[in-house]
């Protein structure tokens, strides 16, 4: 009986498997489960965090800003201030008898961007939904609108809006454009808002008997600068 191994029976033949390769196979295979772990969890951070967000954190302001405020407040006469006013037994703000004058009075309006979100969380629940930006004749806008829990799949989640709108005074009127909406960082088609993106409203809309021209008759200046919103009224 011939034992010998021919050339073709040896090649097929296959070679053991060392202990090294075994490990480096278990390695990879490690490196791969870590990999689509990790994916995972960056998903749903993704998800969590951007898609349906949690609510803002009001803006507190210090004690210089809250005395600046105060002073504007005062200057343009709320309830919550009491020049002309006194408290009343249970507490609460009392109105006293004043005659109606409009000598001395300013009607110029001029509030920091960390004013009006402050004045968010003083005043209402929006401060936890609603967040404003100004820069440069732009003020921008996130609101975060909570669904009806018994909506099918988002139900009780929050949905995240972005907006911007341009606001400035040129030629002798003010000027409003948006500049769009945005639902999840996704803007929304200028079809689905009604084509209204890019149009100056008070151009297109001024000429007619309605707000905006009443809005435009009473405005004698707007400026937005970095962090500033100011707004001067007619007479």
């Amino acid at each position: 009986m011939n034992n010998d191994i021919t050339p073709a029976t040896q090649a097929a033949t296959p070679p053991p498997t060392t202990p090294g390769r075994g490990r480096s196979a278990l390695r990879i295979a490690g490196l791969m489960l870590l990999t689509v772990l990790l994916s995972v969890g960056l998903t749903i951070w993704l998800v969590t965090a951007y898609l349906f967000p949690t609510e803002f954190k009001p803006v507190t302001l210090n004690q210089s800003e809250q005395q600046q405020l105060e002073r504007k407040l005062q200057r343009l006469d709320t309830l919550q201030h009491p020049p002309g006013k006194r408290q009343a037994s249970d507490g609460k703000t009392a109105l006293t008898p004043e005659r109606y004058s409009e000598e001395g009075a300013s009607r110029e309006i001029a509030l920091s961007e960390r004013e009006l979100n402050a004045l968010l969380a003083n005043n209402t629940e929006l401060a936890s939904r609603l967040a404003i930006d100004l820069a440069d004749d732009l003020a921008s806008a996130k609101l975060l609108v909570p669904l009806d829990p018994e909506l099918p799949l988002l139900g009780g989640k929050t949905l995240k809006l972005t907006a911007g709108v341009e606001m400035r005074y040129a030629e002798g009127r003010p000027v409003i454009i948006l500049k769009g909406i945005s639902l999840w960082g996704v803007p929304l088609p200028n079809a689905w808002l009604g084509n209204m993106k890019n149009i100056d409203l008070v151009q297109e809309f001024g000429s007619n008997q309605g707000f905006w021209q009443a809005f435009a008759d009473g405005v004698e200046k707007i400026e937005i600068a970095e962090g500033k919103l100011r707004i001067r009224l007619k007479e």
